[in-house]
């Protein structure tokens, strides 16, 4: 007699949260791959990358407890919600974790900032394949049909072939029709920061954070930045070692010596 094969578990969250449509994308989009448990911030928390509560306690919440979904609201940032998931919630490791779908792209050095992907590096902290997903539109009802279809097959793709350890994906969609996909590289770029000076009616300053993206490479056809703003889903690997290897033998020819 054949032995059952257990659904693998996939843990999904995001950083808009538990009632952002492209969540409910992402769930629709991976719900027939496995158990599903859904995770994720009781409301939005962009731009949290990979901070984490310390100060207060985390309330977390049952929404929904069917066969294959469970969800649950998190009162903390989206690396609360893996970590709470991952020692609290879960009956075991994940097989995999999926963020997303975003309201907004995460291209470029976005990824430092992102609460989407700062779930995701989190979960490949803990050794778990992990994706994060985001779509180049910031409004409420987006469209993530053309992101489900493509960002399906990019999740099966991750269950056939796995990735290595400290490897997670950034995948970004275009808004709109896709034409494809493409295997890119973070493109060189940063943020322009302007800062919206007013007063409250008692006299004090306070600052809204304003600004814009400033490509450095706006020709780069191997860059994510690139791909999302001709049609195509960009898909980047990205790795947890932060070390520039490259700079660490001519590093070794300092001087270190400390003399009296």
């Amino acid at each position: 007699m054949s032995e059952v094969k257990e659904k693998p578990i996939i843990l999904v969250t995001n950083d808009d949260g538990l009632n952002a449509k492209g969540i409910k994308a992402l769930v629709g989009m991976v719900r027939d791959f496995g158990n599903i448990y859904v995770v994720a911030p009781n409301r939005a928390n962009s731009g949290k990358s990979n901070s984490i509560t310390v100060e207060v306690p985390i309330r977390i919440k049952k929404v929904r407890d069917d066969e294959n979904l469970h969800i649950y609201s998190c009162k903390g940032t989206p690396v609360d919600c893996v970590k709470l998931a991952l020692n609290k919630i879960l009956p075991r490791k994940p097989d995999f974790l999926v963020s997303g779908i975003n309201h907004g792209a995460n291209t470029s050095v976005s990824v430092h900032y992102s609460g989407t992907m700062g779930a995701t590096i989190e979960g490949c902290l803990n050794g778990i394949p992990s994706v994060g997903y985001s779509l180049n539109a910031f409004a409420a009802d987006a469209d993530f049909t053309q992101s489900i279809k493509y960002g399906r097959k990019i999740f099966a793709n991750l269950v056939e072939n796995g990735l290595p350890d400290g490897v997670c994906l950034n995948v970004n969609f275009p808004d709109g029709e896709i034409k494809g996909t493409r295997v890119c590289r973070q493109a060189d770029g940063r943020w322009k920061e302007e800062f919206d000076h007013r007063q409250d009616p008692f006299g004090g300053d306070y600052y809204w954070l304003t600004g814009y993206f400033k490509n450095a490479e706006p020709n780069a056809e191997e860059t994510d930045e690139w791909a999302i703003h001709n049609g195509f889903a960009s898909v980047v690997p990205t790795q947890i070692d932060m070390t520039a290897h490259a700079l660490l033998e001519g590093l070794k020819k300092w001087d270190y010596e400390i003399k009296d």
